[in-house]
C-alpha cells in the first residue's frame, strides 16, 4: 500500500514536466498506471473481503507516538477501488477531452494525480492526523482543479468557495481528532471505533467529525457549494464530485457510525440532514436549464439520501449505503462525462438549445439513456438493485425504529424526484423540441471519448445483472450485523419495496413529462433565503469587518505599531514580574572591569542616535551598539557568536545604507513634546523591564544548565569540538532548516517590493575576455598614449561608472581584498566544524566580498562578479540542505544524522570529513544569496530606478527649453 501511494505521488510529481513534452497522450499512460494500482488492489483485497485486514505501520515520531499506519479492510477496499477504477477511466477519457496545447493541461495532469493521491490515502489511512494529511490535501488539489481555468472569474470564485467551506469543516474534524485520541489513548481510527470513548467530550468530538464529514459531502447546510463547483472541467466534476471527493464525507460517517451511533442526536442529526439535502437537491435539480447543474443537484440530492441512510446507524443500513454509494458513482459519473461530450461537441449545455441529439449521436444517446436509468433505480441496472435494498432494510428497520420509516419515505419522495429530473435531463439533452432548431455538430468527438462512459454504462448494468457474485463483498462491510440484510438480486419476487419502486418510477416518469411541456419556471424561495447567499452575506461581512480592523490598526505608521508591541510586551513581562515577585538573593553588576567602558560607549551612542539629524549618523550610531555586543562576546569566550554578530551589524548598516539613498538625507519633522514624552516613556519602560526580566530569569535557575552538556555531545555525536557550528548544523538543525526558509522567504519579500518587472537579473555579463576584447577595440581608437581612456581600468564595468563616481583608491583596495575575502569564506566554511566559523560566518564574508565590488563597481561590476540568479542560488542552497536532513534516513537513521570519516594525510595530520559539512554548505549558500539578492534589489535595481528617474527628468527639461 504503502508503495502504491509513493508511485502515485511520483507519478503527480513528473506528470507536469511530461505533459508537457508529450501532451495529451500522457494521459493514457496515466490512467494505465492508476488501473494497474486498481489491479493489484484488487487482487490483494481478496482475503480483506473474507473478513481480514492488511496493515502497514512505519514510525513516523515515536515521541509523539505518531506513525504512518495504513490499513485496507473491507470499507477501505471499497473506496480504494472505487477511487482508483473510476480515476483510470476519466484520465482516459482526459486524452481525448483536452486539445494539445491547452493552456494549463500539464498543471491539470499533475494536480489531478495529487488528487488522486491523496483521495488514496485518505481511505488507507488508519491513523487519524494522517488521514487529516490527506483530507486537507483533497481540499487543496481539488481548490486548483476547480480553479483549472484561471481567467474565469466564476472558476476562481468557485474554488474559493468550495475552498473556504470544506476548510472550515476539515479544521473542526482536525479537532474532533485531536479530542478523540486523548480521549481514547490511541490515534488509530479502527481501534477508536473498535472501543469508543464515552462522555461529553468524546460527544463533542464525534458532532466536530461529523461538520468534516458533511461539509464535505455538501449536504446541508453546506450543499451550495458543489453546484458553484461545476464550473471547473468535465472530467473534474465526474471524478470529484460524482466518484471520489464527495465520498470522503460518506466514508468518514461509514467509518465512525459503527462506534457511535448511539451518541444522543447523532441519527436523528444525519437523517433530518440528509433529507433535507435530499428534497432540497432534487428539487432544485428540476428547476435547471444547464444540463451539468441538472447532473450537480442530481449529485447533492443522493449525496443526502446516502447520509440519510448511513445515519440510520444499523449495519442493515449501511450495507444498503454501500450498494448504494457503488451504483451511484458508476451511474453518475458517466453522466458528467455525457454532459462533456454534449458541451464539447455542441458548444451549448442549455437544453433550451439542444435538440435531436438521439439521431445525430445515437451512440451517446443509449449510454447516457443507460446511466439514468440506474441513476432513477429503473431494472435491471444496479441503481434499481441498491435501491430496492435501501428500501427493504429501512422498512425492517422501521419495525423497532420509527426513524427509519421517516427515512423510507423521504427516499421515496426523493427518488421520485430523481425519475423526475433524470427524465428532464435526457429529454432536454436528446429528445426532438418544437420550436427547438437540430444543435450543429461544431466538433465530432473522437471514438475514444466514449470508452470511459461506456465502461462505466457496463458496470451498471453488469452491477445489476450480476448482484448475487456482488453481495458477498458488501456483506464483508457489515460482519459484526446481528441481523443479516437481505443479498443483493435483481428479483425478490413481488415484495413491498419492488411495488415501491415501480411506484417511484411511474410518478417519477409522470412528473417529468408534465415538467416538459412546462414553460414556466418550478416556483421556489427567493435567493436570499439560500444556503449560498449566506456564504456571500457572512463573507462580505469579514471583508467589511477586516477592512475597518484593518484602517484601525494599520494606520501605516511605523512608531504607533512599535509602540503598541512595546507596550503589550511591557504589561505583559512586567505585570508577570510584579505577580511573581520573585527576585534574586543577589546581584552580580559586572565580571570584567572592561565591560564598563563599552557599556558606556554603547549607551552614549544610543543616546546621541537620538540626538542625530540625518539618517546615515543615526544608522552609524545604532550601529556601534551591535559592535559593543560583539565584543562583549569576544570578551567572554565566545568568539563564533562574536564574529557573526560583527558580521550581521556590517551587513545590516551597509542594508539600511542602501535603502536611506532613496529617503530625505535628514530626518522628518519633530514631533511634539507630548509624543516626545510619550516614546520616552516607552522606551524606559522596555529598558527597565527587559533588564530586570533578565536578572530574573538568570538568577532563577537552580538546575545546571543544559549548555554545559553541549560540547559533549557535539564531540561524540556531530564530531566537531566547535559546539556552536554544530549545534546549528545537527543538534538544533531543524531550527537552521527554519531559519533558511524564513531567509529565502524574506529574500523573496524584499525583491517583490523592489523589482518592477522580473527578479532575474537581465543586465549583460561581462566576461574578463568580453572586457578586454572590448578595451583593446577602444585603445585601438585613441592615438594619444597620455589619454586617460589608454590607463587599463581596474573593473570589468568601470567604463560604465561616472567618472565623478570613481574612486581608484577603492578600486584598488577591492581588488587586492576580494579574493582574500572569498578564500577566508572558504576557509570558515569548511574549518567551522572544530574552529570558530562556519556556513553561515561564511556566506556573510563572501557576501561582504560582493558588497565590496558594488559599491567599486556598481550594477555593471556585481553582474559581472556573479552572473548567476540569486533565486537559483538560495533555492540550491536550500534544497542542499534539506537533502542533507533527509538522506540519513535512508540508511536506516534520524534526520539531519552525522556520519563521518577521518581521513590521515600524513605529515598533514588527520582531516575529518563530515556530512554536516555539506548541510553548512548549503548555509553558505542561501546566506550568500540571500545578500546578492539584496544587493540587486536595494543597490542594483534602486540604481537602475534613479538613472531612469534622472533621464525622465532631463527629457522633460529638454522638452520644456
Amino acid at each position: 500500500m504503502m508503495s502504491m501511494l509513493l508511485l502515485l505521488a511520483l507519478s503527480a510529481v513528473i506528470a507536469h514536466p511530461v505533459v508537457r513534452r508529450f501532451g495529451r497522450r500522457t494521459f493514457v499512460a496515466l490512467a494505465i498506471l492508476v488501473a494497474g494500482v486498481f489491479s493489484v488492489l484488487l487482487w490483494i483485497s481478496q482475503p480483506v473481503f473474507s473478513g481480514e485486514a492488511l496493515v502497514e505501520t512505519v514510525q513516523w515520531v515515536p515521541q509523539l507516538d505518531l506513525s504512518i499506519t495504513l490499513r485496507l479492510d473491507s470499507v477501505s477496499a471499497l473506496f480504494a477501488l472505487l477511487v482508483t477504477g473510476a480515476g483510470a477511466l476519466v484520465l482516459l477519457y482526459c486524452a481525448s477531452y483536452f486539445e494539445d496545447g491547452e493552456q494549463g493541461l500539464a498543471r491539470f495532469a499533475g494536480v489531478f494525480m495529487g488528487f488522486a493521491t491523496s483521495m488514496l490515502g485518505l481511505v488507507l489511512a488508519d491513523d487519524i492526523y494522517l488521514l487529516f494529511i490527506f483530507w486537507e490535501g483533497t481540499t487543496v488539489f481539488s481548490f486548483l482543479l476547480i480553479g483549472h481555468a484561471t481567467r474565469l472569474r466564476t472558476a476562481n470564485a468557485a474554488s474559493l468557495q468550495a475552498l473556504m467551506v470544506t476548510t472550515l469543516g476539515g479544521l473542526a474534524m482536525l479537532v474532533g481528532f485531536v479530542l478523540l485520541a486523548q480521549q481514547a489513548g490511541t490515534p488509530l481510527l479502527s481501534e477508536i471505533v473498535a472501543d469508543p470513548p464515552q462522555g461529553a467530550v468524546a460527544t463533542t468530538a464525534v458532532y466536530l467529525l461529523l461538520v468534516g464529514a458533511l461539509s464535505k459531502s455538501a449536504i446541508f447546510p453546506f450543499h451550495f457549494w458543489l453546484p458553484g463547483a461545476m464550473a471547473a472541467p468535465t472530467p473534474v466534476s465526474a471524478y470529484l464530485h460524482a466518484a471520489a471527493m464527495v465520498k470522503a464525507g460518506i466514508y468518514l460517517i461509514a467509518r465512525i457510525g459503527p462506534g457511535f451511533s448511539d451518541v444522543p442526536g447523532y441519527r436523528e442529526t444525519l437523517v433530518i440532514l440528509g433529507a433535507v439535502t435530499m428534497i432540497n437537491g432534487g428539487i432544485r435539480a428540476l428547476k435547471q436549464f444547464d444540463i451539468k447543474l441538472i447532473v450537480a443537484h442530481g449529485t447533492v440530492s443522493q449525496l443526502g439520501l446516502l447520509v440519510m441512510v448511513f445515519g440510520v446507524g444499523d449495519p442493515r443500513a449501511s450495507y444498503a449505503g454501500f450498494a448504494l454509494l457503488f451504483a451511484h458513482a458508476v451511474a453518475k459519473a458517466p453522466l458528467f462525462l455525457a454532459v462533456g461530450i454534449i458541451d464539447h461537441s455542441t458548444g451549448t449545455r442549455d437544453l433550451r438549445k439542444l435538440c435531436g441529439l438521439s439521431r445525430r449521436m445515437p451512440v451517446l444517446a443509449v449510454l447516457t439513456i443507460a446511466a439514468a436509468a440506474s441513476m432513477a433505480g429503473a431494472p435491471p441496472f444496479i441503481g434499481f438493485v441498491a435501491k430496492e435494498s435501501a428500501f427493504t432494510e429501512l422498512l425492517r428497520i422501521g419495525e423497532s425504529e420509527p426513524l427509519a420509516y421517516f427515512a423510507f419515505f423521504v427516499a421515496l419522495v426523493g427518488s421520485v424526484l430523481t425519475v423526475a429530473y433524470m427524465g428532464r435531463f435526457l429529454w432536454g439533452a436528446f429528445a426532438d423540441k418544437p420550436g427547438t432548431s437540430e444543435c450543429s455538430i461544431v466538433h465530432r468527438p473522437a471514438p475514444v471519448l466514449f470508452v470511459a462512459p461506456a465502461a462505466f454504462a457496463l458496470l451498471a448494468l453488469a452491477g445489476g445483472l450480476l448482484a448475487s457474485p456482488i453481495d458477498p463483498l458488501l456483506q464483508a462491510t457489515v460482519p459484526h450485523a446481528t441481523e443479516h440484510p437481505e443479498h443483493l438480486a435483481l428479483w425478490h419476487g413481488f415484495t413491498l419495496p419492488l411495488a415501491a419502486s415501480a411506484a417511484v418510477l411511474l410518478l417519477g416518469s409522470v412528473l417529468a413529462m408534465l415538467l416538459s411541456r412546462m414553460r414556466a419556471v418550478i416556483p421556489a424561495l427567493p435567493e436570499r433565503f439560500s444556503a449560498s447567499h449566506a456564504y456571500w452575506v457572512i463573507t462580505h461581512w469579514l471583508d467589511t469587518a477586516a477592512v475597518r480592523i484593518t484602517a484601525i490598526t494599520q494606520r501605516g505608521s511605523l512608531p504607533f505599531y512599535l509602540a503598541v508591541i512595546l507596550i503589550v510586551m511591557v504589561g505583559a513581562l512586567g505585570g508577570t514580574l510584579l505577580v511573581t515577585g520573585e527576585w534574586p538573593a543577589e546581584i552580580e553588576l559586572m565580571s570584567s572591569p572592561v565591560q564598563v567602558p563599552i557599556a558606556i560607549i554603547m549607551i552614549v551612542a544610543a543616546i546621541f542616535s537620538l540626538r542625530a539629524r540625518t539618517r546615515f549618523q543615526s544608522v552609524v550610531l545604532v550601529g556601534v551598539t551591535g559592535y559593543g555586543m560583539a565584543a562583549i562576546f569576544a570578551m567572554h569566550g565566545a568568539p563564533d557568536l562574536a564574529l557573526t554578530q560583527a558580521l550581521v551589524e556590517t551587513v545590516t548598516l551597509i542594508a539600511f545604507v542602501l535603502v536611506i539613498r532613496r529617503l530625505p538625507q535628514r530626518m522628518g519633522s519633530a514631533s511634539s513634546r507630548r509624543v516626545r514624552w510619550i516614546r520616552v516613556a516607552i522606551g524606559v519602560a522596555v529598558g527597565l523591564v527587559i533588564g530586570a526580566f533578565a536578572v530574573v530569569a538568570l538568577g532563577s535557575r537552580i538546575a545546571e544548565p543544559i549548555s554545559l552538556q553541549i560540547p559533549g555531545l557535539a564531540a561524540a555525536g556531530g564530531h566537531g569540538y566547535n559546539a556552536v557550528n554544530v549545534m546549528l548544523v545537527d543538534i538544533r538543525g531543524w531550527d537552521t532548516m527554519g531559519e533558511l526558509s524564513v531567509i529565502l522567504a524574506a529574500a523573496t519579500g524584499v525583491a517583490s517590493l523592489v523589482f518592477l518587472r522580473t527578479r532575474a537579473d537581465l543586465r549583460p555579463k561581462l566576461t574578463r575576455r568580453a572586457a578586454r576584447s572590448e578595451a583593446r577595440a577602444h585603445l585601438m581608437h585613441v592615438a594619444d598614449p597620455d589619454h586617460p581612456a589608454r590607463r587599463v581600468a581596474w573593473l570589468l564595468a568601470g567604463r560604465h561608472l561616472d567618472p565623478a563616481h570613481r574612486s581608484i583608491l577603492l578600486e584598488v583596495v577591492v581588488r587586492l581584498v576580494f579574493h582574500g575575502l572569498i578564500i577566508l569564506s572558504i576557509y570558515l566554511l569548511l574549518t567551522g566544524h572544530n574552529t570558530p566559523g562556519g556556513g553561515f560566518a561564511g556566506g556573510l564574508v563572501a557576501g561582504l566580498a560582493l558588497v565590496a565590488r558594488y559599491l567599486a563597481g556598481g550594477r555593471y561590476e556585481l553582474g559581472a562578479t556573479v552572473p548567476l540568479d540569486a533565486g537559483r542560488i538560495l533555492g540550491t542552497g536550500l534544497a542542499l540542505a534539506v537533502s542533507m536532513a533527509l538522506l540519513p534516513m535512508f540508511f536506516g537513521q534520524s534526520a539531519l544524522a552525522s556520519a563521518w570519516v577521518d581521513v590521515d594525510l600524513g605529515p598533514f595530520g588527520v582531516v575529518p570529513l563530515v556530512t554536516s559539512t555539506l548541510f553548512d554548505v548549503g548555509v553558505y549558500l542561501v546566506v550568500f544569496g540571500l545578500i546578492l539578492d539584496v544587493l540587486r534589489s536595494l543597490g542594483a535595481e534602486i540604481d537602475e530606478h534613479e538613472e531612469a528617474e534622472t533621464a525622465s527628468f532631463e527629457e522633460e527639461e529638454v522638452q520644456s527649453r
